[in-house]
């Protein structure tokens, strides 16, 4: 029998990072898992992946995701295979999402793993992936959709419910009644202009909030995000260069693919060859048509953007590409460069300075995105280093995330302050400038928790 336990709140990820969302929350002899997120960038966060999870799997009684992004819901196979055997609740887009993702990335572990074991780079004899394909299709049977604003109990009488957070297909707020306290988890929060999402659903009155804080010390540029892609496009193209887009394959995709879809209509870059080299971001354009009440576009705009690219499946003409030469357009995963088609591209084209390199967003620190972001020159692909010549441009305006601004206003939505704001999902000086902001400009309470903290629902301090 398990111990019975007051309502609590465990930070068992995302505390120094802005991956490895995994939240656990207890009470009575309850156990829910909020996002069960992969570390990603720096070595010693990544090295998590391969800790025990804190909490053994088999006595979870039930994990809730609040997006598809393999930050919040990567380490579901290993979770599954290791014994848990409960319930994986998630939107109907999100579910949908994790089919694609999860086989993914299992798929691409045991392909690292294989190249490590042949070339010997691993100090692990032999490397073996976190999970394989198989974990991840396996672990698909465990997941049950739910809609929007249609509360359900799960273990125990915890009371879940999902809100639209935007940032992409699926993304849920999500809300727990516990012990007599809600608690609200901003998941990731979209952005009000997002030219693809419509605006995340405004803060309701909450005991506790759990909010991210990916660009919590910053804003977003004033421009237009589509004038800066057509000023790039245009002048990489006239000196016969690649632009080499590098985006993460659900939800980004889809925004570059409509804002030069837009571009093109108007005339205002060079109708080069464009090539969507991700056979997953080609896929969940289906997912994205079926779930038309969740995005802005209309259904011709819609079905434009999609007719913009040449789409690339097969390995063998993705490799055809880095002979083919410029001027073209490459969209291709992942955005950070962790891993995917573009490397192979990074490798065939970063050398030449004719040629751009175009980072879609935020870029965790630790990944080969935030180092080429930095300035640096050269990056490791596959056991090789490639000097980087190519144009490096960070567009942040492409972020899919609400920034600093955004999320002070959002929180300014319910007047009444929760009993105590935690900030997570963020690297260290933005969570600091976002709990600054919410101390001073909203008068409220607010902490950064670290790593592995457990804090009381009934007393959030």
């Amino acid at each position: 029998m398990r111990e019975q336990h007051p309502p609590t709140l465990q930070f068992l990820g995302a505390t120094d990072t802005v991956t490895g969302s995994r939240y656990l929350v207890r009470s009575q002899d309850r156990r829910v898992l909020v996002d069960c997120g992969l570390f990603q960038g720096y070595k010693q966060l990544r090295e998590r992946n391969r800790m025990p999870l804190h909490v053994n799997p088999a006595s979870l009684d039930a994990v809730v995701l609040t997006h598809a992004h393999l930050d919040h819901t990567g380490y579901i196979p290993a979770l599954v295979r290791d014994g848990f055997r409960g319930p994986v609740y998630a939107t109907a887009g999100t579910t949908e999402l994790c089919k694609l993702l999860l086989p993914d990335s299992g798929y691409l572990q045991e392909e690292e793993a294989r190249y490590a074991n042949q070339r010997g780079s691993s100090v692990h004899h032999p490397a073996v992936p976190l999970y394989t394909a198989e974990d991840a299709v396996r672990s698909l049977n465990s997941f049950r959709a739910q809609d929007f604003d249609s509360p359900f109990q799960t273990a125990g009488g915890i009371e879940v419910s999902f809100v639209p957070a935007g940032h992409i297909l699926g993304a849920a707020q999500v809300r727990l009644k516990v012990g007599g306290r809600t608690v609200h988890f901003t998941g990731d929060l979209g952005r009000d202009n997002d030219p693809l999402m419509y605006p995340p659903r405004g803060l309701e009155p909450a005991n506790v909030l759990v909010t991210e804080s990916t660009y919590g010390n910053r804003t977003h540029p004033a421009g237009s995000p589509e004038t800066e892609l057509g000023e790039i496009i245009t002048r990489v193209a006239k000196r016969q260069g690649v632009i080499m887009i590098a985006a993460f394959a659900v939800g980004r995709a889809e925004t570059v693919l409509l804002h030069l879809s837009r571009l093109l209509a108007k005339g205002a870059i060079p109708a080069i060859p464009i090539y969507l080299n991700s056979p997953m971001a080609i896929d969940a354009s289906d997912m994205y048509r079926r779930h038309r009440e969740e995005h802005r576009i209309e259904q011709h705009e819609f079905e434009a953007m999609y007719k913009v690219a040449q789409p690339v499946r097969s390995p063998d003409d993705s490799k055809l590409l880095n002979l083919r030469g410029g001027p073209m357009i490459i969209i291709s995963a992942s955005g950070m460069l962790t891993g995917g088609r573009i490397l192979h591209h990074l490798a065939a084209y970063g050398p030449d300075r004719r040629n751009a390199i175009i980072l879609s967003g935020y870029q965790a620190g630790g990944t080969r995105g935030a180092y080429l972001a930095a300035g640096g020159k050269h990056v490791r692909v596959y056991g090789e280093d490639v000097g980087i010549q190519a144009e490096v441009i960070q567009m942040e305006g492409l972020s899919a995330h609400a920034d600093s601004n955004e999320l002070i206003q959002w929180m300014q939505s319910v007047p009444e302050a929760p009993s105590m704001t935690y900030i997570t999902h963020g690297e260290p000086d933005a969570s600091d400038a976002l709990r600054l902001r919410i101390k001073h400009e909203l008068g409220r309470r607010a902490r950064v928790p670290e790593f592995m903290e457990t804090v009381s629902l009934l007393d959030p301090r």
